[in-house]
């Protein structure tokens, strides 16, 4: 019999309790994990590899949507969603065929989820698996959608900037970090700050999403150069730059921390 490896997370003890007991009722199910967060849960993911997540959605912090965002970037575990959602994410998840258990969770129900799991390990498609998720994302989460890269684009690699009477030939992937002022941008690169007239939307555009993430409303930084993670009060966090700069990670955008756990 081929066991299928099996982490379950939420951030009720007794809902983990609960359908680890349920869960002890199938054979080939074997739980090689718990976690109580979705930072634990995407670490584990990522360590472990394990075949199932049985993943709670309503998490203080990185929510379930939140851990899927952070594993779209791998081959992604089978996922199971356990949900208090409403009809509009049960109707998302039905119409892409990923599974999900409502608490309480019912024995009968459960029992559904693991025989579909089992078809699906029988015949699985790693990208088929990435987008169905992607797919739920988009229609009960959009906010948590990655952005898109066209793999045809070519971003820039080089931004001239007109600054004191000169201009600069600034290499895109030495610039640590990028700050709004107004219509300003303060490009900080090679230990000097450049000044360029243009909006923040409008650079963004010019730079590529997988090394350029927002971390806060009027900061941009170069993922490159991130050296350290530093967990602040009420979900906050600092991120320790290669100059040594100290730059805050908003609540509004704690899934970029996502790529460092």
């Amino acid at each position: 019999m081929s066991m299928i490896r099996t982490l379950v997370v939420d951030d009720e003890p007794l809902a983990v309790q609960g359908l680890s007991m349920r869960l002890a009722a199938y054979p080939d199910i074997e739980i090689i994990g718990t976690c109580a967060n979705g930072r634990e849960a995407i670490k584990s993911i990522k360590t472990l590899k394990p075949d199932l997540v049985f993943l709670d959605i309503q998490m203080p912090g990185f929510d379930g949507f939140g851990v899927v965002q952070g594993l779209l970037d791998m081959e992604p575990p089978l996922i199971v969603f356990v949900t208090a959602f409403d009809d509009h994410a049960i109707r998302a998840f039905e119409a892409q065929a990923v599974d999900y258990l409502l608490k309480p969770v019912e024995v009968g129900r459960l029992n559904t989820a693991i025989m579909r799991v089992r078809e699906r390990l029988a015949s699985k498609n790693a990208r088929a698996e990435a987008d169905r998720l992607r797919a739920v994302i988009e229609a009960v989460a959009p906010d948590q959608v990655p952005v898109a890269q066209d793999m045809h684009s070519n971003f820039e690699r080089i931004i001239n900037i007109r600054d004191r009477g000169q201009i600069f030939r600034i290499e895109i992937e030495h610039i640590e970090r990028i700050d709004a002022a107004g219509d300003y941008m303060c490009i900080h690169s090679g230990g000097q700050t450049y000044i360029l007239r243009e909006t923040m939307k409008d650079l963004e555009r010019r730079l590529d999403p997988k090394k350029f993430q927002r971390i806060h409303r009027s900061t941009i930084v170069n993922l490159d150069q991130v050296k350290e993670v530093k967990p602040h009060t009420n979900g906050e966090c600092f991120l320790t730059l290669g100059s040594g700069a100290q730059v805050k990670v908003s609540r509004s955008y704690r899934d970029v921390v996502a790529r460092f756990v």
